[in-house]
């Protein structure tokens, strides 16, 4: 290890919670003059209850200890309450085995509503973490669905989660979703369903071969205690090197902006829309106008 100074853990609290509530001007002022290295992310989605959290904390402590990882993020989305708007926040909870890691930093966040397995800002929280110089950052998804694909632009390496009695949600992921997962992990392996869902996978991966490009996805059967995320890690770290073959730094930074701006753009105009009531008055020729007029100001 190299010794590095302490994660700022109250400074990055601060900053995330700023930019969770400040409009894109202020995001702007705060980390638009930075230029972050392409951190390693690692997405972590699936089906609610698939055991997503109790993986990542497995995943993070071995990472810790057994390669020269000094540093890890972890930024969980939770579920919003579609009345109350509130959020449980419970990963620090299901997290507790590693929370004293000194190289880690968890975080929870709301999802408020966003239909895409992330929150509205996650663009803009996960450059904050980047400028932080983290080795990597594991993204929890709320869940995964046939909308939810978002998360393939925002990671490095995507890690679908499935537990053994997801039957009904490997039907739904078969068209979309399962197209975009780099490896895949069934979780619970002690159950007697568990084989039977990795080769259901398996099945599924055959038949999509050719669409898939050069990555052959691996199925790895995971427990809660532990057994299977070596393999796990060992499956991230080739799918790492492969991307860099794949792809350069440059190419990878580029990727991340291109989606950032359309990110910032999409909620600027969300803000115009709900401070500019008039904007949608008249033919929708003249609606489209103004806003154009309005994100020039």
């Amino acid at each position: 290890m190299s010794g590095r100074p302490p994660i700022p853990r109250r400074k990055i609290a601060r900053e995330l919670t700023h930019i969770i509530n400040a409009p894109v001007s202020e995001v702007l002022s705060q980390i638009g003059g930075a230029t972050s290295h392409a951190t390693h992310r690692i997405g972590i989605a699936g089906p609610a209850g698939g055991g997503k959290s109790t993986l990542i904390s497995a995943l993070a402590a071995h990472r810790f200890k057994n390669r020269d990882v000094e540093t890890i993020a972890v930024l969980a989305i939770d579920p919003s309450s579609p009345i109350s708007g509130g959020s449980i926040l419970g990963d620090r909870i299901r997290m507790d085995a590693i929370s004293d890691q000194p190289g880690l930093y968890i975080r929870s966040v709301p999802s408020r509503g966003a239909k895409n397995g992330l929150c509205d800002n996650v663009v803009n929280l996960l450059a904050a973490l980047d400028r932080h110089l983290f080795d990597e950052v594991i993204l929890e998804t709320v869940g995964i669905g046939q909308s939810q694909l978002d998360v393939r632009e925002l990671v490095g390496t995507v890690v679908l989660v499935v537990p053994p009695d997801a039957g009904d949600s490997i039907q739904a992921m078969k068209a979309g979703v399962i197209e975009i997962a780099d490896i895949f992990v069934v979780t619970k392996s002690e159950n007697p369903e568990a084989r039977q869902m990795a080769s259901q996978i398996q099945s599924v991966l055959e038949s999509s071969r050719g669409a898939r490009g050069l990555w052959d996805p691996p199925v790895i059967m995971t427990k809660a205690d532990g057994t299977g995320v070596a393999d796990l890690s060992a499956a991230i770290d080739k799918h790492q090197d492969w991307s860099k073959e794949v792809l350069s730094e440059e190419k990878i930074e580029a990727q991340r902006r291109r989606y950032h701006l359309k990110a910032l753009v999409a909620r600027q105009i969300d803000e115009i829309l709900t401070a500019e009531s008039d904007i949608t008055k008249g033919d929708l020729r003249s609606s489209y106008t103004r806003l154009l007029n309005s994100l020039k100001q």
